[in-house]
């Protein structure tokens, strides 16, 4: 479902309307679905810490960007998500491009591929971040080298949704390091090319997220062999390094 008609799909869910007149009805039960993904969120992380890796739901995701920097103005340009039912990747997927305020940059359009025209009638990112937030609802998320996600997540929920941004997002890098402690890999194409995933679609987000969950499907299974049983495990052995 494009990430738009979820929205307001949710929309009429929660304010129990046919049609939605006013901002004022998208405002209320964008900030309400929103709290109630964050509040479900926060209560299963302390759960999911503890749970078999073998059987955390995951939503593993990317981002598409302007830049780096999303307190100088960086923008996200579209998110594409898998999820994955603890060693499976399932067909449930989410991709939305996402309608910038500023002009993309040249550098970026040759990156990415995503121009002015394509995100032309794009969703706001404020529909875009909620229709995300819906999709992935309950479970833990996966990114690779996650700060990049977190800062993005962090200042865009605080800015367009007036609400912290605090659900736990698993970097893929603390599995490679357990496993790969005598290689220096760092890119997704790095990473890649050593566990012979193939690389198609780089830098288009969803193609990227598809990558990311096969990268930590190799990595946990690798992980759960050398003793981790669960995220608590993953994180005191990365601690040990």
């Amino acid at each position: 479902m494009h990430a738009f008609e979820a929205f307001t799909q949710l929309v009429r869910t929660l304010t129990g309307k046919s049609t939605i007149s006013t901002i004022t009805d998208v405002q209320n039960a964008e900030q309400l679905a929103f709290l109630r993904s964050l509040k479900q969120q926060q209560s299963r992380n302390k759960e999911a810490l503890l749970m078999p890796l073998d059987q955390l739901e995951l939503v593993v995701f990317d981002i598409e960007t302007t830049g780096f920097r999303p307190q100088k103005g960086d923008e996200i340009i579209s998110i594409g998500a898998v999820k994955m039912n603890g060693l499976q990747v399932v067909e449930e997927t989410f991709y939305t491009l996402v309608k910038p305020t500023q002009r993309i940059p040249q550098n970026i359009i040759e990156l990415t591929g995503i121009d002015q025209e394509m995100t032309a009638k794009a969703p706001t990112l404020r529909e875009a971040l909620l229709a995300f937030l819906v999709f992935a609802k309950g479970c833990t998320l996966v990114a690779h080298h996650a700060n990049h996600e977190r800062n993005f997540m962090k200042h865009y929920s605080q800015q367009l949704l007036q609400t912290p941004f605090n659900q736990r997002i698993v970097d893929t890098a603390f599995l490679i390091q357990i496993c790969e402690y005598n290689h220096t890999l760092i890119t997704l194409d790095d990473v890649c090319l050593h566990q012979q995933i193939p690389i198609i679609g780089r830098h288009h987000a969803l193609s990227d997220a598809k990558m990311t969950a096969q990268v930590w499907l190799k990595y946990v299974q690798q992980a759960m062999n050398l003793g981790c049983d669960n995220l608590q495990d993953v994180y005191e052995r990365f601690a040990r390094l």
